[in-house]
């Protein structure tokens, strides 16, 4: 009898599959902000964090 493998599933293309993305730090009221060179990690939005791409 052969067994069955389950496929992986294939990597996030917006996180590369880490689940994670760096979104740049913004400083200041809303009518003056400005970008600074630091960021910070975020969620991904695409997979929620598993770094699978979505089926849809």
């Amino acid at each position: 009898m052969a067994t069955n493998r389950k496929r992986r599933a294939k990597k996030c293309p917006d996180c590369n599959g880490t689940g994670e993305t760096a979104e740049t730090v913004r400083v200041g009221s809303v009518r003056k902000s400005r970008e600074t060179t630091d960021q910070q990690a975020a969620l991904c939005l695409t997979c929620f964090g598993t770094g699978d791409a979505p089926t849809d």
